[in-house]
């Protein structure tokens, strides 16, 4: 069984130094308070993402993007696990935005990047630093969050100033 998504966009904040390809996958089991897709909760919304009509997509954007972005899709492994190998074998970096907190392996060894954690709105995305979102470079299991809340280029700088002096 394959499954549903929204068509994809093409999104440039999601995951810091790539251009994306992001695929919205319905059928979202987590159910965030405050969510802001609950569309995405529909499994039966959108069309659905077949190998081809995936690798259709990846064609159409070739030499356009460097990542392939899936929010959600770990509920059928099976079916991700296909698409993020042939993100792979057309070259492309790949991310899964996940509101769980652990992730199986047999996803996780074939992302670059990783975002887990479920929204709660009192602590913000990765934008916040009271956040519990993480999200992680999967190859290094560096954990990124920094690079998406605002401050980080302040305290890049205060570091240039404090060696200058």
């Amino acid at each position: 069984m394959e499954f549903n998504c929204l068509p994809p966009t093409t999104i440039f904040q999601e995951v810091p130094n790539e251009i994306s390809l992001c695929f919205s996958i319905t059928g979202c089991k987590v159910g965030c308070k405050g969510c802001h897709s609950t569309e995405l909760w529909n499994e039966n919304y959108g069309s659905s993402l077949t190998n081809q009509t995936f690798i259709s997509w990846l064609n159409k954007y070739q030499n356009l993007i460097s990542c392939v972005l899936f929010f959600g899709g770990e509920w059928q492994p099976n079916q991700l696990i296909e698409k993020l190998l042939i993100a792979k074998n057309f070259g492309l970096k790949t991310c899964l935005y996940s509101g769980e907190k652990h992730i199986d392996i047999s996803i996780t060894q074939h992302l670059d990047f990783l975002k887990t954690g479920a929204w709660q709105p009192t602590l913000g995305g990765l934008e916040s630093p009271d956040t519990n979102q993480v999200f992680r470079n999967v190859k290094t299991g560096e954990k990124l969050n920094h690079l998406f809340q605002k401050h980080h280029s302040t305290h890049l700088l205060k570091g240039v100033n404090n060696v200058a002096a």
